[in-house]
């Protein structure tokens, strides 16, 4: 059981990771800071899946329980809300990297998508 769990979260890592590049390089800019100049390329993507990923399990279910009567009035809308919560704190959280709002909102639509294919898999 623990090792479906672990192979779940590192698969869900992988496609966090992939979508975190198609978002940033689609809707994002990473800028060159001379601190953080080793922190660029595949590693930027790879710690950028994982802070979406850990985000995702750990944060996403404590604040969807708190917005469960905001979801229940906006009949589900508010999730995509959180999404781009999840997606701003994970721009936020990553060195060199921003990210305009619509760019956020959509690039939660795509991680959504991703997200709900992966679940759909395992």
């Amino acid at each position: 059981m623990i090792k479906s769990q672990i192979f779940g979260f590192i698969l869900r890592w992988i496609i966090s990771s992939l979508g975190m590049y198609l978002c940033i390089t689609w809707f994002g800019a990473i800028t060159e800071l001379p601190d953080v100049s080793q922190f660029t390329g595949v590693t930027l993507f790879i710690v950028a899946g994982l802070i979406f990923s850990l985000l995702n399990s750990i944060i996403k279910p404590i604040i969807k329980l708190f917005a469960l009567p905001l979801a229940i009035l906006t009949m589900g809308i508010s999730t995509v809300i959180i999404n781009t919560a999840m997606v701003a704190l994970t721009v936020h959280l990553l060195p060199g990297v921003s990210m305009e709002l619509w760019g956020m909102v959509i690039s939660s639509v795509i991680m959504s998508f991703m997200n709900g294919i992966i679940n759909a898999l395992i």
